[in-house]
């Protein structure tokens, strides 16, 4: 079997890494314990975050141990990285909720029996910490101007900086510290975006405890523009069926630009990397096999393949033609359209748009039709003659499909 190391190599994940040959021959020889920490700052994961889980499958397929790092303690301070505004504030409750959110779709993916990977949440050991005690053995192994120098706060700076985020960083490294003490966890990964943060734990690692320690970290995933993927027009696009739907999941990766078809191959899916090379060997419209594959794979993987083949099947209906039960889907009482509803309020009540300006260009640009008929006044209107057999379908742009049921 390859070594793990070379595998996320070959197949684009790793972006920078400390004693890089130190770390292949540590993996060859034997299993590490390694950990990757999620803020618990929503009620689902998305897909940045599923880079990250592909990594840490890959890691667990070679025989390697993951911790899953849930952020209850780091959530309330909130992580500067790459945001120019403070994060907002969520209570106690909020963070719990997320965060047992997350723990029940990383079941979905990683094999937590028999200790093969373990779930842990840092409120365990940062909430009830004496913050003099804390400042006296942790905070004195941490310079200021390092800390300033660091990407992750030089950037907010102008805007401002508060206290409260500015002990980010040393939480972090403090999470390291822990697992290492822990679990023996010697391996943080993690985004590009968080490598000022997880050289702060690897340096006091071996500050500390004079213990060998490494930090890893992987490409963001972004399009061929440098712009982050997996953004959409009604938000971010999560793993959540109940919040993006497999159909949605699918569509998006379908629809992704020729130039990122091979390289969200390689990290979203399992395929062997020749076939992909053939995948993509071809250009043009004979590219959208490759598109498919991309989506049918990874939709596989976070929603199943029962899930997957229905999307792919609605999909496939759609650009024939043909309506379908298993396209993304709004209900509605009956009595909602007792009275006209205008075409704005409709896009929003839908997801379709995150407000009624950009439903205001979107129709201005010819983007929305309903039914087939192109709609050309933003003041159109809604109602219960429109629905034939009780629904009707709105299509956003050339290929986002959305039926509307009323009951």
């Amino acid at each position: 079997m390859a070594n793990v190391f070379d595998v996320l190599k070959e197949r684009g994940y790793v972006a920078q890494v400390t004693h890089e040959d130190e770390l292949r021959e540590r993996m060859e020889k034997e299993p590490i314990t390694f950990y990757i920490g999620f803020d618990a700052t929503a009620e689902s994961l998305h897909l940045g975050h599923y880079v990250q889980i592909m990594v840490m499958m890959h890691m667990q397929n070679a025989g390697h141990r993951p911790i899953v790092l849930l952020g209850g303690g780091t959530t309330m301070v909130g992580d500067p990285s790459g945001k120019t505004d403070m994060r907002k504030m969520l209570t106690p409750d909020q963070i719990q909720h997320n965060a047992m959110r997350f723990k029940e779709q990383f079941e979905r993916f990683l094999d937590f029996s028999s200790g093969k990977a373990i779930l842990v949440d840092n409120a365990e050991w940062l909430l009830g910490l004496n913050y003099i005690d804390f400042l006296r053995s942790v905070g004195r192994h941490f310079s200021i101007n390092r800390m300033l120098s660091a990407e992750c706060y030089k950037a907010r700076l102008d805007q401002g900086l508060t206290f409260l985020e500015f002990n980010y960083m040393i939480m972090q490294a403090y999470d390291f510290l822990e697992l290492y003490r822990r679990y023996d966890c010697q391996l943080q990964m993690g985004g590009d975006d968080q490598w000022s943060n997880i050289l702060a734990g690897y340096e006091l690692i071996r500050r500390v405890e004079s213990g060998n320690s490494y930090a890893l970290t992987f490409q963001l995933l972004t399009t061929s523009e440098g712009i982050k993927m997996g953004k959409t027009e009604s938000g971010a696009l999560w793993l959540d069926p109940e919040k993006t739907s497999p159909y949605e999941f699918y569509q998006y990766l379908r629809n992704v630009d020729d130039r990122d078809v091979e390289k969200t191959l390689k990290l979203l899916t399992f395929l062997p990397l020749e076939e992909i090379s053939e995948l993509c060997r071809i250009e043009g419209a004979a590219l959208n096999t490759a598109k498919e594959r991309l989506a049918l794979e990874a939709t596989k993987i976070v929603h199943g393949e029962e899930e997957a083949n229905k999307a792919q099947e609605a999909a496939k209906k759609v650009f024939g033609g043909g309506l379908t039960e298993d396209l993304p889907t709004t209900e509605f009482a009956s009595t909602d359209f007792d009275e006209e509803k205008d075409v704005l309020s409709l896009l929003i009540e839908t997801d379709l748009v995150p407000s009624r300006s950009e439903g205001r260009r979107l129709i201005q640009q010819g983007g929305i039709s309903i039914n087939d008929e192109k709609v050309t006044d933003i003041d159109h209107a809604i109602e219960k003659n429109d629905f034939e057999g009780g629904s009707l379908l709105i299509k956003k742009g050339k290929k986002t499909y959305h039926r509307v049921v009323i009951k």
